[in-house]
């Protein structure tokens, strides 16, 4: 179910419309701050900063250094790429990307390879062991168990933030109508938490997943 945009191309879905002016907008934002660094950051730059250093911070306690480096560019780019779409859905006339199935299934699947292509990176052939456990003569019975938890992966990825965003848009609309007055404040307000914390909470079961991948197994 889609509502109406204030923005809409005809042949075009509303989410796959505001998921490219998300792009365009985060891709517009890095140009400016990359033209205007400076040591002393301020405004943008600022903000930017803070959001790329919890973000790194947040990979390399997880992965370690090495990994939480390399792969920081993909987390980072998920966490904002989500976050904007979810801001979104808040502006009158805009429609949220991730309150539709697709964009959040577009956000999982590749974090789906690439956990398992950094595990054969990684550990080779060793990473079966990832799916075996500890105990041998369990090991065919883990391989099962192991090998449908991640397979499952991308589907509760996708679905957490489509069903949260779904239920957050349907909140917001009967509130609005339930209690129009307050609608700038109180809404908003929990509407930019809600946004923020599965913006967050992606990331990290991204990193999460990422991170169990090329450790080593024991």
């Amino acid at each position: 179910m889609e509502s109406p945009a204030l923005l809409h191309i005809p042949g075009v879905p509303s989410y796959v419309t505001f998921a490219f002016i998300a792009s365009i907008l985060l891709i517009t934002v890095a140009i400016i701050v990359r033209r205007s660094l400076s040591l002393v950051p301020t405004g943008t730059q600022n903000f930017v900063e803070m959001v790329v250093e919890t973000i790194l911070n947040l990979s390399v306690e997880n992965m370690g250094h090495k990994w939480g480096e390399r792969l920081f560019p993909l987390m980072g780019t998920l966490f904002m790429f989500i976050l904007v779409s979810n801001f979104f859905g808040l502006i009158p006339g805009f429609d949220s990307p991730t309150a539709n199935i697709n964009t959040t299934a577009a956000c999982a699947i590749p974090v789906f390879f690439a956990t398992h292509y950094y595990g054969l990176k990684v550990h080779k052939a060793g990473y079966i062991k990832h799916f075996l456990g500890p105990i041998w003569w369990l090991a065919p019975l883990m391989f099962i168990i192991e090998g449908i938890g991640h397979l499952v992966r991308p589907v509760t990825l996708s679905v957490r933030l489509f069903g949260n965003m779904m239920a957050k848009h349907i909140l917001l609309g009967v509130l609005a109508l339930l209690v129009p007055a307050v609608l700038p404040t109180l809404i908003l307000a929990l509407g930019t938490l809600v946004s923020l914390i599965q913006a967050f909470v992606f990331t990290l079961l991204a990193v999460l997943y990422l991170a169990g991948a090329v450790e080593e197994a024991h």
